[in-house]
């Protein structure tokens, strides 16, 4: 049966190196490849230069373009120097791809925090490759653009970002998945492996507020989706949004919206009523 997909995924898959790998490609691929670095390094050329590629380097490598993939052993701070290379690799073409990768600038490789949501795409776009009875080129496509999307919005909210950048984005990351729990400053610091410190001054430094404030604005907001569209008790919200009392969550909520979460509530649903005729 005939695809209608506007994007074709060629093949997909996650490859594990323990032993050298080299790849090479004078002429380049006839077709798109995105890789996706999760563990370990490697080396690669990107803008003609043989180029260190560590964990969370994302390549973007158009048709025709060469390439050269080098895996060889690597100094690490634990034990003997070895080949310890992890990655996800996608293969793909079509018309809206063509599109979306002449809508910008794009960089050959580009360093990203890594993050459930972004693997969770790459290990769906492979397990929907590896369907044999049901296997849908729709779905692939689907999963597809919405993965290049996901790297626009990446790039877009930092579109530079210098080392200590990387770790500050990290960091919030980890702040936005990790919303709904209760951690501490020393669980957001040993997240990137850094003192406590350090990490309060690289965050508060790249995106202009503390790590605190920034938890409060990431649990008010899921707070105030929550008060409007669901019918939960206001107690249960903040406690499902991360606030450990709700006399600390009435205060934050009432300075931040100029009214309590009642009145927030209360405000939402009369502005929201149809009107009677």
């Amino acid at each position: 049966m005939p695809s209608d997909a506007p994007c074709t995924i060629l093949t997909a898959g996650f490859s594990f190196h323990r032993k050298p790998f080299q790849m090479s490609e004078a002429e380049g691929f006839p077709q798109y490849l995105i890789r996706l670095q999760t563990e370990g390094c490697c080396s690669a050329l990107i803008d003609g230069a043989i180029t260190h590629v560590e964990s969370g380097g994302l390549m973007l490598i158009a048709p025709g373009v060469p390439y050269n993939l080098i895996i060889d052993k690597e100094n690490y701070p634990l034990g003997e120097p070895r080949v310890e290379s992890g990655d996800y690799h996608i293969f793909c073409r079509g018309e809206w791809l063509d599109r979306w990768w002449n809508s910008r600038q794009r960089s050959s490789l580009i360093h990203i925090p890594l993050n459930d949501a972004l693997i969770g795409l790459f290990r769906q776009i492979v397990l929907e490759q590896r369907r044999l009875s049901d296997f849908s080129p729709e779905i692939s496509s689907c999963y597809l653009q919405i993965l290049c999307m996901e790297i626009d919005r990446l790039t877009i909210d930092r579109p530079s970002v210098s080392p200590r950048g990387y770790l500050a984005y990290r960091m919030k990351q980890f702040v936005e998945e990790n919303a709904a729990l209760l951690f501490r400053l020393e669980d957001v610091a040993a997240h990137v492996d850094i003192s406590v410190s350090r990490a309060v001054h690289l965050f508060k430094e790249e995106f202009g507020t503390t790590i605190v404030k920034y938890v409060n604005e990431v649990r008010l907001e899921m707070a105030r989706e929550r008060i409007v569209y669901s019918p939960m008790p206001l107690e249960h919200i903040a406690e499902a949004c991360g606030f450990v009392n709700y006399t600390y969550f009435h205060r934050q909520f009432r300075k931040r919206y100029g009214m309590s979460p009642k009145q927030f509530r209360t405000h939402s649903r009369e502005k929201d009523a149809p009107a009677l005729i």
